[in-house]
């Protein structure tokens, strides 16, 4: 689909963007296949194990990754769709838009977050594969930062590593490493998992399961 509806209110549905939340969703799956078909429930059970331990190895290759960028780093995206990923992690996101892909930044927050830019010392942006590009554009021509890269929040890429799950999280890191790591650093990556009840309140991010489609959601 073209994300109609993509609107979420306040709540962060972006909860693939953390590995260890993602396992749950390997979890359902398999119990929903036994439960559907239990005659083949050893295959079901098996693929889902083999699956999660690819997910353990790509989650140890990102923090590896990630760690080599400082926690003081903040993060420019277009829209605020990497908080589970920030909390993981142990990084900084920020956006002039909401959790609504097809949401429009105000003068004053595009303003807002020019002064932010400048006062962190922001060194790069990074587009969104599913949000208006232009708003990312339009502050790298006032600031005069370069567009990093493409980061996938929402959906798949249609070819390429990022078109699956665990490709999609490794070009994520992979990107950000690129663009922000200072190898020595690792000041931060503790993951601090138990904020995730209270996830849906952070306004400025101190922030699919086994999908094959183009789609997280």
């Amino acid at each position: 689909d073209d994300h109609e509806g993509h609107a979420h209110g306040n709540e962060d549905p972006h909860a693939w963007q953390d590995m260890q939340q993602a396992q749950v969703y390997v979890a359902n799956i398999r119990d929903g296949l036994i439960e559907a078909d239990s005659d083949n429930a050893d295959t079901y059970r098996a693929n889902a194990e083999r699956y999660l331990e690819e997910m353990a190895e790509v989650d140890s290759e990102m923090r590896d990754l990630l760690s080599e960028i400082p926690a003081s780093t903040t993060i420019i995206t277009g829209h605020d769709s990497f908080g589970y990923f920030a909390n993981a992690y142990g990084l900084r996101f920020l956006s002039p838009v909401g959790l609504s892909t097809e949401a429009d930044p105000s003068a004053a927050s595009i303003a807002d977050l020019v002064d932010v830019i400048e006062d962190q010392d922001v060194q790069a942006l990074f587009h969104e594969n599913m949000t208006n590009q232009s708003i990312i554009t339009q502050l790298a021509e006032e600031t005069g930062l370069p567009i990093a890269g493409t980061l996938y929040a929402d959906a798949l890429a249609s070819e390429g590593e990022a078109s699956t799950y665990l490709g999609m999280m490794r070009h994520n890191a992979e990107v950000l490493n690129a663009a922000l790591a200072q190898p020595g650093h690792d000041d931060h990556h503790a993951s601090n998992h138990d904020d995730h009840d209270d996830h849906d309140d952070h306004d400025d991010h101190d922030d699919h399961d086994d999908h094959d489609d183009q789609h997280d959601h």
